[in-house]
Order: C-alpha cells, then structure tokens, then sequence
C-alpha cells in the first residue's frame, strides 16, 4: 500500500529522535506533508531535510502553551490545515514514590500529559476546520501495567490513556471528525534506552528488556510506527477512544 495519508498534514512532536522520527519519515513517504517539532534543534532540522520540501522544522516546547498555539498557527499557513496530530514528545524516570522529588513529578506530567492536553485543546479546533483527522498520542504499557520504581511515568501515562479516551468522546459529540487513540509501546529499541545501553552495554542492556517479552525480543521503532500510521490514516475510521499495545505480549501475562 502506498500513499496511506496522502493529502493530509500532520504535526509530530518529539519528531527529532525514536518512534516521533519514525513516524514522520514514514508519513511522509506514505504522501503526507509533516511539521516536525522538538526542543531539539539540530535533530529535528535533520529529519525535516530528509523529508525534503513536504515538511518543516518548528522548535516547539510542548510544556508552554503559547508555543502550541504558535505551532499550530504556522502548521496551517505552511501547508493550508491540519489533519493528523501525533503526540510522541515525552520523557521516562525510574524512581518510587519516596524518592521522586515533586519538581521531577510535575516535570514529567507536565511534557507526558500536560501537552497532550495542551495539543488536544489548540489543534482540535483547526482539525474540525480541515474536515476532520486523527490524534494518536503514544502512550506505553506503563500506562496498563505498573511498575514498582516508575510512579511519574505510570501515572502519567495511565492519564494519557484516559485523557485519549475523553477527548475521543468529546470530539464524537461534537460531530467533528476526528478520532482519538492511544499507542501503547514496551521496550523500543529508541534513545530511550540509550542511558541502559550506556550502563550495561547494548548487548547486555537489549538482552534484558528482551527476557521481559515474551515473544523474547525489544521492539523496532517501524513496527510502532506502522500502528501508529494506521490509525492516523482513513483505514482506522471507525476506530476511537482506543489503545493498541504494541508489547510483544507483556500485558498478557
């Protein structure tokens, strides 16, 4: 299948590295023109250049909502609307509830949930005025399943799930157009991982998450990412208000 989201304009934060990259390049390659955002300057720039003339780079800081209201604006008069809204932009931390500190707590709500509903609230509006689209927020099975030493990160992705949910709701009532799901990855092989493979090794750090999984493997950035492009494509119509893991089979044990 080839142009899976030809015409449509989609907007990708956390476009500089892991499944936000991933996603873009392959948005563009199936016919979609990408707006590329991050605080990351140089790896942001890059994936807009390889794209070529269908994207643009924006440095976009997902936390302050003045700079979502300005991406958005020049998402439109860029490329004339906005159809596709992929929430990828977030961070991990590995502390219990005893260590984290409150500024780590509200830092890593505040770029994994507060700018999921800050984008919801800014680009629902242009959608609705593009005939309509799809949100995809990447969640995580730490979103489904907890873990004793990731309080902030299961909270705050637990919340995207359900924030996901309400706005699909809210934007049926609406008679908008526009759906909304959540992805939920395990172990990926992206930059996330890099301070475990820097620890223990690439080897030693893969071989770990692998024998988390039972299908005895971490997961490729693609393989998140063509979940991702369908439900940001017209194939996934009637499909809202859902989550797709993508776990290798960790939520089913």
């Amino acid at each position: 299948m080839v142009d899976r989201v030809a015409g449509k304009v989609a907007l990708v934060t956390g476009g500089a590295s892991g499944l936000g990259k991933e996603s873009a390049l392959l948005f563009a390659r199936e016919g979609a023109r990408v707006v590329v955002t991050d605080i990351n300057e140089e790896g942001g720039r890059a994936v807009a250049e390889e794209i070529g003339d269908a994207a643009i780079f924006l440095r976009h800081d997902v936390t302050r909502e003045d700079q979502w209201i300005d991406a958005i604006r020049q998402t439109v008069d860029a490329f004339g609307g906005l159809h596709i809204l992929l929430n990828s932009a977030g961070i991990g931390l590995t502390k219990t509830v005893e260590d984290i500190e409150l500024e780590e707590w509200q830092r890593v709500h505040a770029i994994n949930l507060d700018s999921v509903f800050l984008g919801c609230k800014h680009a629902i509006p242009e959608m609705a005025k593009s005939g309509g689209g799809s949100i995809v927020t990447i969640s995580s099975v730490a979103g489904i399943v907890a873990g004793a030493n990731m309080a902030a990160y299961n909270s705050s992705k637990a919340a995207v799930r359900h924030l996901s949910k309400s706005v699909a709701l809210h934007c049926a009532r609406k008679g908008y157009n526009i759906r909304s799901n959540s992805i939920h990855p395990a172990f990926i092989d992206t930059p996330i991982l890099d301070r475990h493979k820097e620890k223990f090794g690439a080897e030693v750090a893969l071989g770990k998450f692998a024998r988390q999984i039972p299908l005895g493997r971490v997961g490729q950035p693609l393989e998140v990412a063509y979940a991702i492009l369908y439900l940001a494509s017209d194939e996934s119509s009637f499909t809202t208000g859902a989550e797709l893991v993508i776990d290798g089979g960790i939520s089913a044990m």
